[in-house]
């Protein structure tokens, strides 16, 4: 492949054309309270409006569309699926490439204090205004859509616009939910890439592994090289069936990465990072063993095992097979010692099951109210937790600032827990700068 080169200087993107209905563009504070208000749209698995909104945006020549199914783009795609390390993967290819030389575009989700973390070019946000101008282009064109796109349906659309105004070599896409019916899965991709799958999502993917798998695995399309991380067996069975269908040459990655430090803590971290190299190479992206080691020691991927000071940890785990990893490896880091346990949890996730996951490594547990509406309410927290044998002391706090609080004044390292979107709140607390859901009243 070869390098674009060219300056490194900071991205700010090109100004957007205003969409036919001529409204005048809007500032990024009501930019994101309109894309916002397209949540109360929900979430809508399909492939129809994201094929026909990125065809619509196509024929400005932002876009190259492709006579098949999926959008063929201008430049390498890595697209990744799974439930579990996806994003790790993500950032651990973008690291990499960047310390190659080559231009990338990062796509993913959530995220933790500004929207603008989903859309990355070369490591860096796009500016305010580019993110205002392109949903501007968008918000007109889709005016008097019905259905209306969704909030993710946007942001995918937002992000390849704003790819397409830069000089890219590479472009790597984090799956939203699922995979086959994702909004992602609408680009045609050089190799596809299935992270460890476990159950989450189940009111949209499934009840059953197999169920969950098939759906990640309608990543996979023909002939399309496959990297896969180990799998449990029902999961293994899927992908493999989906790969021979597809005639998708397959590769499980079952080693870890042991060559090199990396900046993410954890076992698990060593094997994403064998499974970002393999998909390097599946797509015949050519990497120097010097510019990885460089690029995994450099990772930037916060609430991730982040330590944020000597006694304290965040970790957005916020399901039980990411809550189990986690105390393996602060078991790694922290030995026999027990922690104060700062959770806060979705209130649609398995909220026993990641209860019980912690539960060996809590010394008490510390409930704060949180901002999110989606959050589960401490007394539903509370309530599990004394379920729990043994018994652990818990507590519930006020505000996030009260939790941390009463956690510094304990003796315990403190983990802080349970939710991307709570990671994201306690970031924003403790950097000063306002959280995510705080963004459309600046």
């Amino acid at each position: 492949m070869n390098r674009a080169g060219g300056s490194q200087a900071r991205w700010t993107g090109k100004p957007a054309t205003v969409g036919a209905s001529g409204d005048a563009p809007i500032n990024y504070r009501e930019a994101l309270a309109w894309l916002y208000s397209l949540q109360r749209f929900g979430i809508k698995l399909g492939l129809e409006n994201i094929r026909r909104l990125l065809d619509e945006l196509s024929r400005s020549g932002g876009l190259q569309s492709a006579a098949s199914s999926a959008i063929a783009l201008p430049w390498k795609v890595i697209h990744v699926a799974g439930t579990n390390g996806k994003g790790s993967v993500c950032a651990m290819i973008d690291s990499i490439c960047r310390a190659q030389g080559y231009r990338t575009g990062l796509f993913t989700s959530p995220h933790l204090i500004t929207f603008r973390e989903r859309i990355r070019v070369n490591g860096e946000m796009g500016s305010k205004r580019t993110v205002a101008d392109g949903l501007t282009t968008i918000r007109n064109l889709v005016a008097d859509w019905d259905p209306h796109p969704t909030f993710f349906e946007v942001t995918t659309a937002l992000a390849l616009k704003c790819f397409s105004e830069a000089k890219l070599d590479l472009v790597v896409l984090e799956t939203g939910i699922g995979g086959r019916l994702d909004a992602t899965n609408a680009i045609q991709s050089d190799v596809s890439v299935i992270t460890q799958i476990e159950f989450d999502h189940k009111e949209w993917l499934g009840n059953t592994l197999a169920e969950i798998a098939s759906e990640k695995a309608g990543i996979i399309k023909r002939r399309i090289p496959v990297v896969a991380a180990a799998q449990r067996p029902e999961a293994e069975k899927i992908i493999r069936a989906r790969a021979a269908d597809c005639e998708a040459p397959l590769e499980f990655v079952n080693e870890s990465y042991d060559r090199s430090p990396i900046a993410l803590r954890g076992q698990h971290q060593k094997q994403n990072a064998a499974v970002a190299i393999a998909a390097l190479r599946a797509a015949k992206i050519d990497v120097d063993k010097s510019k990885i080691e460089r690029g995994l020691a450099s990772i930037n991927w916060p609430a991730r095992f982040q330590k944020w000071d000597d006694r304290t940890i965040i970790d957005g785990a916020h399901n039980p097979a990411a809550a189990r990893v986690l105390v393996e490896t602060w078991r790694e880091v922290f030995g026999d010692q027990k922690a104060t346990l700062i959770l806060a949890i979705l209130s649609d996730k398995d909220l026993r099951g990641i209860c019980e996951a912690f539960a060996p490594i809590a010394d008490s547990v510390i409930l704060p109210r949180i901002r999110s509406a989606r959050a589960a309410a401490p007394e539903d927290l509370a309530k599990v937790i004394s379920t729990i044998t043994p018994p652990l002391p818990y507590s519930i706090a006020p505000t996030v600032d009260e939790a941390l609080n009463v956690a510094c004044a304990k003796a315990n390292p403190i983990l802080i827990t349970g939710s991307l979107h709570f990671a994201g709140e306690v970031l924003a607390h403790l950097r000063g700068e306002p959280a995510a859901f705080e963004e459309c009243a600046q």
